[in-house]
């Protein structure tokens, strides 16, 4: 060991840079130790990320779709409701058309037997 009385200003400051050298040799031998491993890693979050984009996307297209058959779904509501009410008008006017006519024979009708007993009183 060093004498502490031998440790002078210039001697301290040579150790302090050998220290400094030897843990960033240490650092530099670790980083390169563990490159193998933060490619992996690098790898496995590109692949992650690719797809975890593929998934975005395919919720989309389901979106989109799913949009589509709803927008032709409705279409085919609005068709089928007024097609209904197409229906339901042509039944009141063949309902209002048959009263009118059931109307007029059941006045021809009494017309006809009212003609009836008036010539039978002359």
């Amino acid at each position: 060991m060093r004498s502490k009385k031998d440790n002078d200003f210039a001697d301290r400051r040579s150790a302090a840079a050998d220290a400094k050298a030897a843990r960033l040799d240490a650092h530099r031998a670790a980083r390169e130790a563990a490159e193998p491993g933060r490619l992996a890693r690098e790898e496995e979050r590109v692949a992650v990320a690719a797809a975890r984009d593929e998934r975005q996307a395919e919720r989309a297209r389901i979106k989109l779709e799913e949009q589509e058959r709803a927008v032709l779904d409705q279409a085919a509501n609005d068709a089928a409701a007024k097609a209904e009410e197409a229906a339901v008008a042509k039944a009141e006017q063949d309902r209002s058309s048959r009263e009118a006519e059931d109307k007029a024979a059941r006045k021809a009708e009494r017309d006809r037997r009212y003609a009836n007993r008036k010539a039978r009183q002359r």
